[in-house]
């Protein structure tokens, strides 16, 4: 007899990773081995339910990764560092969890010699390059299955199949797919199918119950957040949760990205972020203190190439390490507090403290006085700093 061929299946217990556990195992004869990357979207009690539901499918065994801490340290902080938000919107919520999740189910089948690897995409967006691309990098040569985007399957036949298989689950269509994760939550529904419609307030995952005015005060440690008014967090990624826990029930957070997609077409999502944008913001104003000017230009440049190249899959990149070496080194200096007021969805920065701070009344104060230099200085220096742009205007006056 043959050996029965291992795969990996990277899988959520949703309706399409179900489908790949019986199409995998009894029409194929595969060993199912799954996997769940834990990313920030479940709780424990889910975990255990996804588990039980795996091994009810018939899988030969199930993994569950506490990825959580690995996510922050190797994409999030990089991307706080960085201030990314795609188009000045999005803060890459899902792109960027999706490429963690890539990582440690192609290491997975790596520690089983698996066969095969395999995840529940569909030829429609941008996880099946992003899925597809790291495991060709990681695990050359292991065989790449994808049901769904293969054999082209509805919904309904999806449903047929697996009831004909005796699971019957209800998999009943909710009104909007939701998938939550440590940066940030997506929502779509039939509103962002079109270029034009909002998200009701009954679709946003988190409602609204706070309506009092706040002022929280966040520090960070060289760009990283670790405390929040009175309370220490020796992991930034618990901080991050903490204060999701506040600012997300103010409705803070909330917006629509139009992007556009790997694969060549434009998709409009809704999401819901409100830890995200407050510390990216918060972070931005403490730099915008204590960084030179420079440092903030080539910071902008280098993180927005950063966050393009990373929604797009390309985190192995090496030129990625680069840059994050360039954004750890940006933040030696980054260290401070920075005060927010919380309001019903939105909120703002009220400024900030630190003992690196170059906004220094002993240096002068903008548009009052100075004492570093006298206006004479300035005379000549402006003769100067315009001299070969005024050599240009003399030269070409009369051509």
């Amino acid at each position: 007899m043959s050996e029965v061929k291992k795969v990996v299946l990277g899988f959520s217990g949703g309706l399409d990773t179900t489908y790949c556990v019986k199409y995998l195992s009894e029409d194929k004869g595969y060993e199912v081995h799954s996997i769940l990357v834990n990313t920030g979207g479940f709780t424990d009690e889910e975990l255990k339910h996804i588990e039980q539901h795996a091994y009810n499918l018939g899988v030969k065994t199930h993994t569950t990764v506490n990825a959580v801490n690995s996510y922050y340290d190797s994409i999030i902080k990089f991307l706080i560092f960085g201030n990314v938000l795609k188009n000045n919107t999005y803060p890459l919520s899902v792109s960027a969890e999706r490429l963690s999740q890539a990582l440690h189910i192609a290491e997975h089948a790596k520690k089983l010699n698996a066969d095969a690897v395999a995840h529940g995409s569909t030829g429609a967006g941008n996880d099946q390059v992003r899925f597809d691309m790291i495991f060709h990098i990681m695990i050359p040569g292991v065989e790449i299955i994808t049901p769904i985007r293969d054999l082209k399957l509805s919904r309904e036949a999806e449903i047929s199949y697996l009831k004909e298989k005796g699971v019957n689950i209800n998999f009943e269509k909710s009104m909007y797919s939701i998938n939550k994760g440590l940066w940030g939550t997506s929502v779509g529904g039939k509103e962002t199918l079109n270029s034009k419609g909002i998200l009701p307030e009954e679709a946003w995952p988190t409602q609204v119950t706070s309506t009092e005015s706040r002022e929280i005060k966040l520090h960070f440690e060289k760009g990283e957040l670790k405390a929040i008014d009175d309370l220490k967090f020796q992991d930034p990624a618990k901080a991050i949760q903490y204060l999701q826990s506040i600012a997300g029930t103010y409705g803070i957070g909330r917006d629509i990205h139009v992007g556009d997609t790997i694969i060549g077409i434009k998709g409009r999502v809704g999401f819901e972020a409100a830890a995200p944008m407050v510390i990216l913001k918060a972070h931005h104003a403490l730099e915008k203190h204590v960084l030179t000017k420079w440092q903030l230009g080539w910071k902008d440049q280098l993180a927005q190439f950063y966050g393009n190249w990373l929604h797009e899959g390309q985190i192995l990149d090496p030129v990625m390490r680069d840059i994050e070496a360039f954004l750890t080194h940006s933040q030696e200096n980054v260290t401070g507090d920075v005060f927010v007021q919380l309001l019903p969805y939105r909120f703002h920065i009220i400024g900030i403290e630190s003992a690196f701070d170059l906004m220094n009344s002993k240096f002068g104060k903008y548009g009052e006085m100075n004492t570093g230099f006298t206006g004479e200085d300035v005379r000549g220096f402006s003769k100067i700093f315009g001299n070969q742009i005024s050599i240009w205007h003399k030269v070409n006056q009369n051509s």
